[in-house]
């Protein structure tokens, strides 16, 4: 006996949904993805969790290489969001950790084992830049040094503190200027200018907020340094 049009579609759609209850079945939250491979032969849409694209260490796109340390800085936007310093996967600033500061935001951290050493802040707008001084001067060959502005970097700056970040791969402390954004790795001991620096110039032109210019973001992979001889 033929099937008429009507018992015909109740039929296939019979079929359609018992096929998608065994797929869900066996497949899971996969099953409508399934029903459409074994209707119709065509390949599965890629769960969302596969479109997302996968992040490393700090929210980097791609992995570093090994001996190499993962890093990303966030200098302060104006003066309400603080800054951010990530390395290989921990914060070791952040406003969440409640030591930031107005002013240079600093991590030192070892450069032959990637370790933390200190983290501190110094308010350049009105606080003694002397303090500054005495954190750069001893510092030990292969320290590196992190830095994300908060605010006002700058206002306190004096020649010697601007030499010393020279000293230590910067290119931008000598221009830097008053509320410029500023984010900084250097090291103590560096041959060549470091590549790992930014500056934002604060202009009433070009400011995304009031009187201040956009926050900084930068990231990287810095390679740890072989343990020094003797």
């Amino acid at each position: 006996m033929r099937l008429t049009g009507p018992v015909r579609a109740v039929v296939v759609l019979l079929l359609v949904g018992l096929t998608w209850l065994l797929a869900n079945t066996f497949f899971g939250g996969e099953g409508i993805s399934s029903v459409r491979q074994l209707l119709g032969g065509t390949k599965a849409e890629p769960t969302q969790s596969e479109q997302r694209p996968r992040k490393y260490k700090c929210g980097l796109s791609a992995p570093c290489p090994p001996k190499h340390l993962a890093f990303r800085l966030v200098s302060g936007a104006a003066n309400v969001i603080g800054p951010k310093i990530c390395l290989e996967d921990k914060i070791l600033v952040s406003s969440v950790k409640n030591n930031v500061g107005r002013g240079l935001n600093i991590a030192l951290v070892n450069g032959v084992t990637g370790e933390l050493l200190e983290t501190k802040t110094f308010d350049m707008w009105a606080g003694d830049v002397s303090d500054l001084l005495k954190f750069l001067r001893p510092l030990h060959e292969g320290t590196l040094v992190f830095v994300a502005s908060f605010d006002d970097a700058a206002t306190k700056m004096n020649d010697e503190s601007r030499k010393l970040f020279e000293g230590l791969g910067s290119t931008a402390v000598k221009e830097l200027a008053f509320r410029d954004s500023w984010v900084f790795v250097g090291a103590k001991g560096i041959e060549n200018k470091s590549p790992f620096e930014q500056r934002m110039k604060n202009s009433k032109n070009s400011n995304k907020y009031e009187g201040w210019p956009e926050s900084l973001e930068m990231d990287g992979c810095i390679p740890l340094r072989p343990p020094l001889e003797g």
